[in-house]
């Protein structure tokens, strides 16, 4: 039975409020394919019974996992290459140069999902940049759901993962084989702090940053909610940084103080007059 309007209604509505992820009227199956096996681990029938308790707990543990539930994890190693090519030959060699005295790096990565995303930014500073390896770096990677920062902080690979967008020289070089998985070495791991962060929320990061990966996140977020997001971004990213979002994302008619700069088929933001 397709779940009532109301029930798909208050579903979106509190998901909306808590991860301010907008789902329309047309994504009512994705309710019921994503919160189904929620609704089943639980031992309920179907997701028109999550509801009721959801109604009289619309801030407890459940209303955390349908939430979690609903976000999409979609990822995988170098994602859409682009923005790796341009932070390895445009992005690290300015900043790298501008930091000689200080010696300090500090990127973060939203949304990082099950980190690939971070680990991809990491491998390329560990095999392009050997220079900074003396260098403080700080490395903040977030994401909302506490289930795949699990995953992210284990560092541990399927097949299948390791085999979308990894290159082999690189999986042997900075991967351990165990089992039929991939686990990232502990070098390597140790480059990155995971820790959970909503969006919404106030952002508990101190000082600046040089680099933020913000990418394909801001598509599931009202126009409003993506300029709130961008302010805060903008108010940590140091004058000279650099922000990436996803090849479908813009800063434009959305924050004017940023400016896009183009890089091949891809490209990345900055404060505007930097």
């Amino acid at each position: 039975m397709p779940l009532a309007k109301a029930d798909a209604d208050f579903l979106r509505q509190l998901v909306r409020a808590k991860s301010g992820i907008v789902l329309g009227e047309d994504k009512g199956y994705l309710l019921e394919s994503r919160l189904t096996p929620l609704a089943k681990a639980i031992g309920l029938k179907g997701v028109e019974d999550l509801v009721p308790r959801l109604r009289s707990e619309p801030n407890g543990q459940l209303a955390r996992q349908v939430v979690e539930a609903m976000t999409t994890n979609e990822t995988f190693f170098f994602r859409d290459l682009h923005p790796f090519e341009c932070l390895k030959k445009v992005v690290l060699p300015d900043l790298i140069a501008k930091r000689a005295a200080s010696r300090r790096l500090d990127f973060w990565c939203a949304a990082a999902s099950t980190g690939q995303e971070p680990y991809s930014v990491a491998i390329v500073l560990r095999e392009h940049f050997p220079q900074v390896s003396g260098w403080t770096v700080r490395f903040l990677a977030t994401d909302i759901a506490t289930e795949v920062l699990k995953r992210a902080r284990a560092g541990r690979y399927s097949q299948l993962e390791v085999n979308r967008g990894l290159p082999a020289p690189l999986l042997l070089k900075y991967f351990t084989k165990d089992g039929l998985d991939w686990v990232i070495k502990d070098d390597l791991k140790r480059m990155i702090e995971f820790k959970e962060l909503n969006l919404l929320d106030a952002y508990p990061i101190s000082g600046q940053l040089d680099v933020i990966f913000i990418r394909n996140v801001l598509i599931y977020f009202d126009i409003e909610t993506k300029r709130e997001i961008l302010a805060k971004c903008r108010k940590l990213l140091r004058p000279d940084g650099y922000l990436f979002l996803g090849g479908a994302e813009t800063t434009l008619n959305i924050d004017d103080n940023f400016v896009r700069v183009d890089y091949d088929k891809g490209g990345c933001y900055r404060l505007r007059g930097a």
